[in-house]
């Protein structure tokens, strides 16, 4: 059967059904570095692609393959890649279209560790990154040139949580040949970014699929809907011969396989290369929280919405950043894109700024002060001083990161206990 509600495809999205050898319900976890080829015919068809198969678990493995084509599934797309993290599957997106001297267009609305990756680190391999405020979808087609081989962007952003112009960009992408890569970490379930023209999305799986804070991963969707080839010269690492794969044109190669070039190359050249991959037991636990996703985020964002009216309210709190309280663009934005929920992340200010904030969160009890989200459990931190911390006080305000911000990220606990936590910590 084909599934199109996102509680059955948790559950039962992709092929896996049963074991075939034990019967197993639950997918098994293949802990192997190797799989036995049945004979050597077989063994050279699946190094030359004429069949995918299992080779290598560096490059792929079944248990990372039933997750991979339940969130391919999920998302509306055609093939995925799991990886190691999430920042490994955003540097993935990027370094698979671009070589030294390409630029790609990003939003500036990021997680700080991204935007260092972008704003730095990429610098080391010739990648330039330019940077735009998507408060302007038409910055994106300035900023625009020929070797232009992305855009890339959060569909609700951390920490400034103003929700992504996905159709707007991804509209000036599809005029001018550039696909739009779409980070849906803090939107799985809500948000359906191939639906409104992204071409690509990706997620850190170490957050919400995974919600019980005991793995790290990533993966990244190939939506089948971009058509690499059309675009030329703009993509010489899927339209070149490829010297690493005996020539290998990759918008051609694919086509036997289906509209899979980008994550093909990604699996076969990438992967194979620079590593990264999915540990097998990490897969097996993102399977059981993508089993329950759909329904937690039900109660994630139900309590977030609560708890963004209490501190709305509160007369110690003088900002309060949700999407359920964003006003004007925001609020359009935030109801043009988001369907069943306005997501668990929050933001707020307190009088008093840098000071009354770490005071606040050394007042918590029951949130856990972490350097993560997405978690079941709520959690709380100061950006400013741990996750954005490296960057300058222009780089954290253009991410939305004052002295003074408060990021939440609302669990699923009973929202009485929530909301008693957040008192007694005001107080």
């Amino acid at each position: 059967m084909t599934y199109t509600n996102p509680e059955t495809i948790a559950l039962h999205g992709g092929s896996h059904r049963a074991d075939p050898n034990t019967g197993s319900v639950a997918v098994p976890i293949h802990q192997t570095t190797s799989f036995q080829f049945q004979d050597t015919g077989h063994a050279a068809r699946l190094f030359g692609l004429a069949e995918l198969g299992n080779i290598y678990t560096r490059i792929m493995n079944p248990t990372c393959d039933a997750l991979e084509t339940r969130i391919a599934q999920l998302e509306g797309g055609v093939a995925a890649l799991a990886v190691g993290s999430g920042q490994a599957a955003t540097s993935f997106c990027v370094m698979n279209l671009c070589e030294a001297g390409d630029n790609i267009v990003s939003s500036t609305d990021l997680y700080g560790g991204t935007y260092n990756l972008f704003a730095n680190t990429l610098k080391q391999f010739g990648i330039e990154v330019r940077f735009v405020d998507p408060a302007d979808p038409e910055g994106f087609a300035r900023a625009t040139d020929a070797r232009t081989r992305c855009y890339y962007a959060e569909t609700l952003p951390n920490p400034k949580l103003q929700v992504f112009p996905i159709a707007e960009v991804a509209a000036i992408g599809r005029r001018l040949g550039v696909p739009l890569i779409m980070d849906n970490t803090a939107a799985p379930i809500i948000c359906k970014p191939f639906q409104h023209g992204a071409a690509i999305v990706m997620h850190s799986t170490t957050k919400w699929i995974g919600g019980h804070g005991t793995s790290i991963g990533g993966i990244i969707v190939d939506g089948g809907n971009f058509d690499w080839e059309a675009g030329g010269d703009r993509f010489p690492t899927l339209n070149k011969p490829d010297p690493s794969y005996h020539g290998a044109v990759w918008s051609q190669a694919a086509k036997p396989l289906g509209p899979i070039a980008y994550i093909l190359r990604m699996r076969t050249c990438l992967l194979r290369d620079i590593g990264a991959p999915m540990a097998p037991f990490n897969a097996f636990m993102f399977l059981q929280g993508l089993e329950t996703l759909p329904l937690r985020m039900e109660r994630h964002c139900s309590n977030a919405i609560r708890v963004a009216a209490y501190l709305s309210s509160h007369p110690k709190v003088t900002r309060v950043i949700h999407p359920s309280v964003a006003e004007g663009e925001a609020r359009r934005r935030a109801e043009a894109y988001l369907k069943g929920g306005q997501g668990s992340l929050m933001g707020f200010e307190l009088k008093g700024g840098k000071e009354a904030g770490q005071a606040f969160i050394e007042k918590l009890k029951m949130f856990y002060h972490v350097a993560n989200i997405g978690d079941a459990r709520s959690l709380a931190i100061h950006p400013a001083t741990t996750t954005h911390s490296q960057l300058n006080e222009a780089e954290q305000a253009a991410s939305g990161v004052t002295p003074g911000y408060i990021r939440l990220s609302i669990g699923i606990e009973h929202i009485d206990d929530i909301l008693a936590d957040l008192e007694q910590a005001l107080s």
